[in-house]
């Protein structure tokens, strides 16, 4: 299985630049070698940026258009809104809260969380970040991450809220697939009355046209997610999609094609498997009630 390793992943514009570049090259029938003495830069570095391991700047870009022979102003202007694109991508709102951010690489996936226009996440243990309520999320991170200071957690708690109004709200939010196992609800975090709000908000969250909320029910039995939780990243075309696995210390993504067809297979299996969403909440609202027994 093929894992990359990056502290912080090439952003989707970065990729979908280094994308177009390969194209318009092969396109005018060049080699890189060709192309480097043509415009005077190193070939290793101009390799660096059609596999989307550096950025470059408008100028280069401009450069690299006119030896393709790319006249039109039209294609000209989109290859360089990338360029701006991921310049601005580097200077994200999560920056802020790099300190406890780091530790985990969680700063990578909100990088790749950002451009993604769509994510299905399959959660074994915990409800998911960006459906989790302020008190779940604070009880969530100080007891798994019991290292930070009582200002740190408030931090990642800031994060988790900012990420939640960011993809799935506004006015283009991203779509949501997610399916937990009933010990996601069973499992009681806080408190009685914190996963009584927990469950409410799943309800009322799952109800939105962008968010898709499922069960696996213990009745179930074994299932193909065991094997543990991820989420599959969803991008516009032609950047390629990728799965995020999170560690507590290294986290990864893959994205080799047959790593990526692996997990999508899963998550379609879990899907055939679980409560349709009425069903789900008809579950989640009996659950809730059992909480007040």
């Amino acid at each position: 299985m093929a894992l990359k390793r990056s502290l912080v992943p090439q952003s989707v514009y970065r990729r979908q630049l280094a994308a177009r570049l390969r194209e318009l090259r092969d396109a005018a029938g060049l080699t890189l070698t060709e192309v480097a003495e043509q415009i005077e830069i190193n070939q290793g570095s101009l390799s660096r940026i059609e596999t989307g391991e550096r950025g470059t700047t408008p100028v280069l870009v401009r450069a690299l258009l006119d030896c393709y022979g790319v006249e039109d102003p039209a294609q000209r202007a989109d290859v360089l809104d990338l360029v701006r694109a991921d310049k601005e991508q580097q200077k994200p709102w999560w920056r802020k809260y790099s300190t406890v951010l780091t530790a985990t690489r969680y700063d990578g996936y909100l990088a790749l969380e950002a451009g993604a226009v769509s994510m299905a996440n399959y959660q074994p243990m915990l409800v998911p970040g960006l459906l989790q309520t302020e008190d779940y999320a604070r009880a969530v991170i100080s007891q798994m991450r019991m290292e930070l200071t009582a200002p740190q957690v408030e931090s990642l708690v800031k994060v988790r809220m900012e990420r939640q109004n960011s993809r799935l709200g506004g006015e283009q939010p991203a779509k949501l697939w997610a399916i937990l196992d009933e010990a996601v609800l069973r499992r009681t975090i806080g408190s009685a009355e914190v996963m009584r709000d927990q469950l409410r908000k799943l309800m009322e969250t799952s109800e939105q046209p962008n968010t898709t909320v499922q069960l696996l029910p213990f009745e179930l039995g074994a299932h193909p997610g065991l094997y543990g939780p991820f989420v599959i990243l969803t991008f516009s075309d032609p950047t390629p999609n990728l799965v995020w696995l999170e560690n507590p210390k290294n986290s990864v993504y893959l994205e080799a094609a047959d790593d990526v067809d692996n997990y999508t297979e899963i998550f379609d299996q879990l899907r055939a498997c679980a409560l349709d969403p009425s069903e789900t909440r008809t579950r989640i609202a009996r659950i809730s009630k059992e909480l007040d027994q």
